[in-house]
């Protein structure tokens, strides 16, 4: 169970790029479950912790907040319900649920070459869309439908990590920009449904990180969007308000 003291945020995609930085930066902040397929985050875990090598003896309070690890391959039937049992047994609850985790196979060539993009359409949409719609349709089956006021009450949300790409046009990516823009629509779906209960979603929207906005950037718009009170927003982070179908977070809140 949580100590009560910190939020609680499931966080897929966590040995990724904007993953494993969201536990560093905020493993003290948070108790996260950090889901990930192969490598673990580069934090303390109940799988591994830090080691003074002068002093192995001593406690070290890095140590102290320690990520709760799970490995799952989330386009596996029953692995997302999996994961939301064992989140739910270990915090019993969860205040923030931040969709990260994606596929992305790009085809330069187009989508006529070959079958290359359309075998690719499924891969894509089953991880992009169909898995946050399952981790956010189980989490309120098994949790937030119960607990309208206490919802409300911690501000508890959605953030769905999108891209730029789903509102622009770039070569190759036909099948990743195709289901980006389907997730967009389900945020805004699922914010529109999931108010009777209280709790909010929302999408960020990055361009490319960290070669054209830094990953640090990304991550602490999740956190403005866990402390802010929006919902049903596409938010575009390093891109100009108009590339993004949506003003940028820092705008909205003003």
């Amino acid at each position: 169970m949580s100590t009560g003291e910190r939020r609680v945020c499931l966080l897929t995609g966590a040995s990724g790029t904007l993953g494993d930085l969201f536990c560093r930066t905020y493993y003290t902040d948070y108790d996260i479950v950090a889901v990930c397929r192969t490598r673990t985050p580069a934090v303390p875990s109940q799988l591994e912790w830090y080691v003074d090598p002068l002093a192995p003896e001593q406690p070290l309070p890095e140590n102290d907040s320690r990520v709760f690890v799970v490995r799952a391959d989330l386009t596996e039937p029953g692995e997302v319900e999996r994961v939301v049992d064992l989140a739910l047994a270990r915090y019993g609850r969860v205040d923030l649920l931040v969709n990260n985790a994606a596929h992305v196979q790009l085809h330069p060539r187009g989508i006529v070459d070959g079958d290359a993009a359309l075998d690719a359409f499924d891969p894509h949409f089953q991880l992009n869309v169909a898995v946050p719609l399952r981790f956010s349709a189980r989490l309120a089956q098994r949790f937030w439908m119960q607990a309208g006021p206490q919802n409300r009450a911690a501000n508890r949300n959605i953030v769905n990590v999108s891209s730029i790409s789903g509102t622009e046009v770039y070569p190759g990516q036909a099948m990743y920009s195709a289901s980006k823009a389907a997730l967009n629509q389900l945020t805004r779906s699922i914010a529109d449904e999931f108010a009777e209960f209280g709790v909010r979603a929302n999408a960020i929207a990055p361009t490319t990180f960290p070669a054209l906005v830094p990953t640090e950037q990304v991550a602490q718009s999740i956190i403005e969007l866990d402390q802010s009170t929006l919902t049903g927003g596409v938010f575009g982070v390093g891109v100009e308000p108009d590339a993004a179908a949506g003003a940028r977070l820092a705008d909205a809140e003003h």
